[in-house]
């Protein structure tokens, strides 16, 4: 076999490499954000991800911000936005259940989103905000109820999610019982009854069932302003 021919052989053996491209990059940094968090998200470690140098980086994103940045529209563009069933409530239950799925996948864009001082500039944020919205509106609030409805349910689920993530991860049932006993214990011995009497319920209650209650309780308040607004509108 000729000198070029071999070159040409071992060339076509050879697996290539995917170019380097802005979406290769910002789905290379979500991966390490979802995995090790927000702050292991650096031009050195995305080359390493991607086996590249961290210069080679530059050439698609401009820096750190526009990586983060594009992780946040990444992530969000990623929101299965429910079709509309026509029963308010059940829509806004859904837009919720949706956000919480999607910020429980990467909880590291609460992060993003809390930190940033300006709005995204990419689309993607943007249609889950007024499909959420949409469903609000069906309460019969005012423009600017929209908006603090919305800000209060977003402010709900996302913190939901957080304590969601912290409840201490790679615990086993039998310290959690433990630790719970220890706590239940104390409790008792400093005449806490109300607390007492509670207490078992923080650690029982499934989350799913946690999440729907606060739900629940949200909606009535929206049906409550809904009501007040008829009220107001039809007059003594």
């Amino acid at each position: 076999m000729s000198r070029t021919a071999r070159k040409h052989s071992i060339e076509t053996e050879r697996p290539r490499r995917d170019p380097l491209t802005k979406d290769r990059v910002i789905d290379a940094a979500l991966r390490i954000m979802d995995a090790e968090g927000v702050e292991a998200v650096t031009m050195r470690r995305i080359g390493r991800e991607l086996g590249v140098e961290a210069m080679s980086l530059y050439n698609h994103v401009r820096d750190k911000d526009d990586i983060l940045d594009g992780i946040s529209e990444a992530v969000m563009s990623r929101f299965e936005i429910p079709p509309s069933t026509g029963d308010w409530p059940a829509d806004v239950r859904a837009m919720a259940r949706e956000w919480r799925r999607l910020l429980g996948l990467h909880p590291g864009v609460m992060q993003l989103l809390a930190e940033r001082h300006k709005p995204l500039e990419g689309m993607a944020t943007y249609r889950p905000m007024n499909a959420a919205l949409e469903a609000l509106s069906g309460a019969g609030l005012s423009s600017r109820e929209l908006a603090q409805a919305f800000n209060a349910m977003g402010s709900y689920i996302m913190g939901f999610v957080m304590m969601e993530q912290g409840l201490m991860p790679g615990r086993d049932h039998h310290e959690h019982v433990h630790d719970h006993e220890e706590v239940a214990d104390a409790l008792r011995e400093a005449g806490l009854p109300m607390l007492m009497q509670c207490f078992q319920y923080f650690a029982e209650c499934p989350t799913d069932e946690q999440f729907d209650f606060g739900l629940d309780l949200m909606i009535a308040g929206l049906r409550a302003a809904s009501a007040r607004n008829r009220e107001e509108r039809v007059g003594p």
